[in-house]
């Protein structure tokens, strides 16, 4: 999959494609039914498919305190939307410049000047442009006007539930990972670089690794039992996810995982976090002897939910 970062890095080779625009945050099942029709609409006219982000995405530009938690990592988003058999991601810089363009502007630029854009999958919900005139309506016209098709996806429901990533964040937020497995097609999970931190675990009998999270917010929230892949080999653990309450922090959000029995060096490797069940919220305690307690509990509550998952897949 070609990456380009920015509409000026467009070239001519580029122009000429089936496209479709948004956050595709987590690429979940209603995502991935947008991206399978791009494919079919691609093979059909012998071009390739195009996926058109934003970074940051327009609600983290326009008011980032209060837009949605991210699902996935701009990093990982990439890596799904390859795994989707996308030929293209062209990632627009959300920003003032940006914004301010209005409907028409945004077609004319990026749409026809810059994609060559012959057909346009968008999803039904679908809005842009500062003046927000820009809809599938507006689409359609300004698709006969530039020789270019459009079509509406079709809403993707599970049980009678809408697909959305507002539906997976709910999900998570319930600690509903099972029906959020469902929504994304996989289980939900986490993916970034250790990093060195207080290395207060370690003092408290406990060592964790603390992966990077490069997001302002995360969907969840508290300490679970968690399984981690560290170079295709898989290790159960504990993981915290939230402020840190009880050590004077930064005020961001951080995760620190436990492997359980796991000896070794994680400094600067990738893991992978795959999280299965809530043990409990994330809270202060008065003292570290009592979140040493609470984080013993957490360990032995975790040995006991994997003891029980072992027992009856046998």
């Amino acid at each position: 999959m070609q990456l380009v970062r920015g509409l000026h890095n467009l070239r001519p080779q580029h122009r000429g494609c089936v496209a479709t625009i948004g956050n595709f945050d987590g690429v979940h099942r209603g995502h991935q039914a947008i991206l399978g029709r791009l494919r079919e609409r691609a093979l059909e006219l012998g071009v390739p498919s195009c996926v058109v982000i934003f970074e940051p995405q327009p609600r983290e530009f326009f008011a980032p305190e209060t837009a949605p938690a991210r699902l996935a990592r701009l990093r990982d988003k990439l890596q799904l939307l390859a795994q989707a058999g996308v030929d293209r991601v062209l990632c627009l810089a959300f920003n003032q410049r940006l914004s301010k363009l209005s409907a028409n502007e945004f077609v004319e630029r990026i749409l026809v000047d810059g994609l060559g854009v012959q057909h346009l999958e968008v999803g039904d919900d679908f809005r842009f442009g500062c003046d927000r005139v820009g809809d599938f309506e507006f689409l359609q016209q300004a698709g006969a006007n530039h020789g270019f098709t459009v079509e509406a996806a079709q809403t993707v429901e599970l049980d009678g539930l809408r697909v959305s990533s507002t539906q997976v964040r709910n999900a998570l937020a319930a600690a509903d990972f099972e029906l959020a497995e469902r929504l994304l097609g996989r289980p939900y999970r986490i993916a970034g670089r250790v990093l060195h931190g207080q290395k207060l675990a370690r003092q408290l009998g406990t060592p964790t690794a603390n992966v990077q999270l490069k997001r302002r917010r995360v969907p969840l929230s508290g300490v679970y039992l968690v399984s981690v892949d560290i170079a295709g080999k898989t290790w159960p653990g504990v993981a915290n996810i939230g402020v840190r309450p009880t050590v004077a922090g930064d005020g961001k959000a951080h995760l620190e995982v436990h492997l359980l029995d796991f000896a070794g060096d994680l400094y600067d490797r990738r893991l992978t976090v795959v999280f299965h069940h809530k043990l409990r919220e994330e809270q202060r305690f008065a003292s570290l002897e009592a979140l040493k307690t609470a984080i013993n509990a957490d360990v032995a509550a975790a040995r006991a939910q994997v003891a029980r998952i072992h027992s009856a897949n046998r």
